[in-house]
């Protein structure tokens, strides 16, 4: 499978590497990098593009041509010091998502207030499972029910906008069963299937997992 977005993942510990090898594995094109030469090293036999490089640099920002990623994922919960001075970075350079782990709620909060797009929890948000939810376009979140199955929240893509649920038969074309639709922070279960679908809706449905790419 072909990945049209590109990816930078900054810090590969254990949670970078679980991030950066699950994008790679989709086909994602990703850029991997960390200041030690020795977790580059035995990263660089997963990682095809593996850099040894100081993030803080605004030299090696545009040396890596940054500008030209869609999403940057900043994985050194451990330092905030580098992580804010990646967030601003990239920010300055115009990525256009930035994600940050985080180690706790006023890390978080700095973050946030220096422009990170998304702040994570390792202890709840597993890399793998962060990369999953980047790969499943217009996903909000996913959790996988078994191996085969998953509970996703989605948009409503741009072409469903004013059509309802009976003429789109989102069941037949996609294998999708939508088990609520979420209006801001009221979840309607009972559903009209006759209701059109508004883009400050979303869509929470189970789905078999393998069939979820035909939405990209």
């Amino acid at each position: 499978m072909s990945i049209n977005k590109t990816y930078a993942v900054f810090g590969l510990g254990r949670y970078g590497i679980s991030v950066a090898k699950e994008l790679v594995a989709s086909g994602a094109e990703v850029i991997a990098v960390d200041i030690d030469e020795d977790i580059v090293n035995n990263a660089s036999v997963e990682l095809p593009i593996c850099k040894c490089a100081d993030i803080t640099d605004p030299k090696v920002i545009r040396q890596l041509s940054i500008d030209d990623i869609d999403t940057v994922i900043i994985a050194m919960a451990s330092n905030l010091e580098a992580s804010v001075m990646s967030i601003i970075l990239c920010k300055e350079a115009g990525v256009k998502t930035i994600i940050t782990k985080c180690a706790n709620e006023i890390h978080k909060k700095i973050y946030e207030k220096v422009g990170s797009d998304m702040v994570v929890f390792p202890e709840t948000e597993s890399g793998a499972r962060l990369a999953k939810n980047l790969l499943s376009s217009g996903f909000i979140d996913m959790v996988e029910l078994t191996n085969d199955v998953s509970m996703v929240e989605l948009d409503v893509k741009q072409e469903w906008i004013g059509k309802n649920l009976a003429e789109l038969n989102l069941r037949k074309k996609y294998s999708l069963n939508v088990v609520a639709v979420k209006t801001g922070e009221k979840v309607e279960t009972i559903i009209d299937p006759n209701m059109p679908l508004e883009n400050t809706m979303k869509l929470i449905v189970i789905a078999d997992t393998a069939m979820l790419g035909k939405l990209k």
